[in-house]
This record gives C-alpha cells, structure tokens and sequence, in this order.
C-alpha cells in the first residue's frame, strides 16, 4: 500500500467511502472476484480530483458502476477501482430530458420518467445496471437501446476534463461506444424521451419485468447475458443446440432456464466461470464455426 496516496485519497472523497483490499465479489452480480488494492466510491464532483491522484502516483484506475457486468479474476485488481454508484445517482427532469449521472441505477431512471408520463425508457427498467455503464456499452433489451434515447454524455477525459458528447459522437452500436476505445469516464447523461400515457407505460414496464422473471435465472448470480449476440444467429440457441444446456465447471453453470446466461450456483469462482465460458466458444465454434465473443467484461488477475 502507498500510505500518502491512501491519505490524500482520504482527503479528498472521505475515510468512509475509501477501502483497502477490497473483495470485489461484494461489488459484482457474479459474486466472485478477489480484493482490489484501492476501492473509492466517490461523489461525481469528486471523480477528476481521484483520476488526477491515481495520475500523479501512477496507480492504475477502473472505474465499475452495480458490477452487473463483469467477472473479476480470483486473484482480484491491481490498482484502484473507482465505483460511481448511490454517490453519483441524482436524476432531475426538465420537460422532457431526463438527466442522471453515471451511478443512477436504470431501474430508477426508469420509474422517474415513469412518474413524469415521459415514455421510452421501459425497456431499461428490468437491467439491474447504471446509466454509466449503459452508455459505455449501449444497453439495450426487448427491441430498445441507450442509443434510441440518449441525447449527450458528460465525460471526464484521461486528462481529467469534462467535456460533453452528442449521440453521434459517442458513436453507438450493438454493444459499443467511443467510451472505452478513448479511455473516458461517463459522468452524467441526458435521455430525450416522450409525453405518453402513464398507464401505458407501468403496464409495459410490469410486462417486461414478468417476462424476465419467466425467462432469465434472476435467482442465480450472473452478469446477465455472456455473449454478444453473433450476426445471424442466437448465442443461447448456438449454445443449446451445442448440447451445453446444464453444462457445468464447478458451481459455475450454463443456465438450463436460458442457455445464453452462465450463473454461480453459490460456490463457484472467477476459475470456473471464465473456464465454462471458453469451453462454450470452443464447442460452438468446434460444432458451429461461430465465434462467440463475450459480452460481459473481463478484469483483474486470475
């Protein structure tokens, strides 16, 4: 541990939101991952003053927002993880722009613009992630993305200057930003999204809430789905038809409710999880010759 970067870290965000040797598995959906050396959870104010500070010391920084989609390794993460979460979550609504920073969980997002009759945000309210996150890499179920709805982002550069990004210049696709290929931090995001009718928009909201609870196994830890989806095909359907259904390394598992989901069963670790996962490409591509790129983010040592 450096002791002065640790102290002027605590200077700057407060000894209660700044940790040492932190077990990330408390911070991750997967609920596996070993210690980070430095976990802060700062204020957004707060976020340039701790990037100049890893700067100067030359500590690497991560920044993670509910952990909803990522798989720490077991040995953990070198550096300082930096997470934008309840400290950085206010939401304001002027007319019909929703502005939330980066740790604002979209569930929350979703049930403001609710309260506001302001639709467009439904397909969002049942991913158990942040606005950050959903912008680094345009979250999107049941037909909607992050790109249908965000206006501008408020990024903090590797420099440590915020600046704003319109819709085009954050350059969003299937799973992709210009976030992290220009190492920016999302600090804040305004959503553009319509007058419509309150009825209708909890009615669809209730309805994509069952239709998760019918089909994905939110019983179990995961980092929602593990694969991106490969262009002419299904990834849970590849894996499926592979005869992986049920397939397990340990207590890591391919889900038997949707094969698309690799979930803890309670005991597994980071090992098992990413050793099930190269099985799978391996047996699909062996079977298929489809490559199936991971969609969840993998950090730290294993």
């Amino acid at each position: 541990m450096n002791k002065i970067f640790y102290e002027h870290l605590q200077e700057i965000i407060g000894t209660e939101r700044c940790f040492l040797q932190e077990n990330m598995g408390r911070h991750t959906t997967f609920g596996v991952g070993g210690p980070a050396d430095y976990y802060v959870r700062p204020r957004r104010s707060d976020a340039a003053q701790v990037l100049s500070l890893c700067r100067t010391y030359g500590i690497p920084c991560l920044v993670i927002g509910n952990g909803s989609n990522l798989l720490v390794g077991d040995q953990g993460i070198r550096g300082l993880v930096m997470e934008l979460g309840r400290e950085a979550a206010q939401i304001t609504v002027e007319g019909r722009v929703v502005k939330a920073q980066a740790g604002a969980l979209l569930s929350a997002v979703a049930r403001t613009a609710a309260n506001y009759s302001l639709a467009g945000m439904e397909f969002a309210s049942g991913i158990p992630g942040t606005i950050g996150g959903a912008v680094v890499m345009n979250a999107g179920a049941y037909g909607g993305e992050m790109k249908h709805i965000v206006r501008k982002a408020i990024v903090l550069t590797k420099d440590g200057d915020e600046i704003g990004l319109s819709k085009e210049e954050l350059d969003l696709g299937y799973r992709h930003s210009c976030i992290p290929e220009q190492e920016y931090i999302v600090l804040e995001a305004e959503l553009a999204l319509e007058h419509g009718d309150p009825g209708k928009i909890q009615e669809r909201m209730a309805e994509l809430r069952r239709q998760r609870r019918e089909k994905q196994p939110l019983e179990y830890g995961s980092a929602g789905s593990t694969f991106k989806r490969p262009e002419g095909y299904f990834a849970g359907k590849l894996i499926q038809d592979a005869g992986l259904r049920g397939y397990r390394v340990g207590d890591a598992q391919v889900s038997e409710k949707h094969c698309g989901f690799v979930i803890n069963r309670g005991q597994a670790t980071a090992s098992d999880i990413i050793q099930l996962i190269r099985d799978v490409q391996e047996q699909v591509k062996a079977k298929f010759g489809v490559h199936l790129e991971t969609e969840v983010r993998i950090l730290g040592e294993f």
